[in-house]
């Protein structure tokens, strides 16, 4: 353990003054960078709705592929490639993408089919009828592109920040879980009902939390990248929208089975904090 602290002192040499920052680690990085990241996507949201608020139908975004790249597939593409430079100019490219450092355990596998069964409900509740296929294509690149967005920022760069901090594993989940949640809570500022918002929040913690499960016992952040690839254009094309219901939902009985699982990803976060552990790098350890 030694070799490598003195190995990563003398790469830390080398490194830019940018690179070496955010290296150091810590929770105030994570949020510095969640925060940043927010500014950024919801600046590019601005610009691009002004630009193009005639091919975007603010009472459905779901209405037409246009109104949905426009409305909200184009700002978090643009913001996920804007997070692949960031991770490319720190050189954490390997680490992020690369084999997980620490090994997950058993239990985790219990994440998996509690993500994929309310997939497979929503996909099979969803009135199909009410869309075209450019529109369901559309919607499943939009998925693509929140999934690899929101998973690089929060599992891929936040977490490694806050391994960086030396913060054990728990600590890890449980801060990088709560940023997720933060990310999500912004829809405060788009005129949502608080009640909806503090729902969506316990519920983007747990589904954090399992996000970060998958990546642990499957060794690599492309999986909870994929599985939330599905989970988001599934829900929109099941409910009709984001973070309500339409008259476009799908069958009641078989959404309402799926929305039961938002609970348990809360209740197995909350187990879970107890049963994870481990430290990346335990010689820089911050909390005690």
């Amino acid at each position: 353990m030694r070799g490598d602290h003195v190995v990563e002192v003398i790469t830390q040499t080398k490194q830019s003054g940018w690179a070496r920052f955010w290296n150091h680690g810590g929770w105030w990085r994570a949020l510095l960078l969640v925060v940043g990241y927010l500014v950024i996507y919801e600046g590019i949201g601005l610009l691009i709705g002004t630009a193009f608020h005639d091919q975007i139908d603010t009472k459905n975004l779901f209405a037409t592929p246009e109104s949905i790249v426009f409305g909200i597939a184009l700002a978090i593409l643009i913001a996920g490639l804007l997070a692949l430079t960031f991770t490319w100019s720190v050189g954490w490219l390997r680490e992020v993408f690369g084999r997980q450092p620490v090994a997950g355990r058993g239990w985790m596998w219990i994440a998996v089919p509690l993500l994929v069964i309310p997939i497979i409900l929503r996909a099979a509740g969803t009135d199909w009828s009410k869309y075209t296929v450019a529109v369901i294509l559309t919607t499943l690149a939009f998925g693509l592109c929140v999934g690899f967005a929101e998973e690089l920022v929060t599992r891929g760069l936040a977490v490694n920040i806050l391994r960086r901090g030396g913060y054990s594993e728990r600590v890890v989940m449980v801060i990088s879980s709560l940023l997720f949640a933060l990310m999500h809570s912004i829809n405060a500022l788009n005129g949502q009902a608080p009640l909806t918002v503090v729902i969506t929040v316990l519920y983007t913690f747990g589904f954090g939390t399992m996000m970060y499960l998958v990546m642990r016992v499957t060794g690599s952040i492309i999986w909870p990248m994929l599985l939330h690839a599905a989970t988001d254009p599934t829900t929109f094309l099941a409910t009709g929208g984001i973070d309500t219901t339409t008259a476009s939902a799908g069958s009641a009985e078989l959404l309402s089975l799926a929305g039961i699982f938002n609970w348990i990803y809360i209740v197995f976060a909350i187990v879970a904090i107890f049963l994870v552990k481990g430290t990346v790098f335990p010689e820089r350890k911050r909390l005690r």
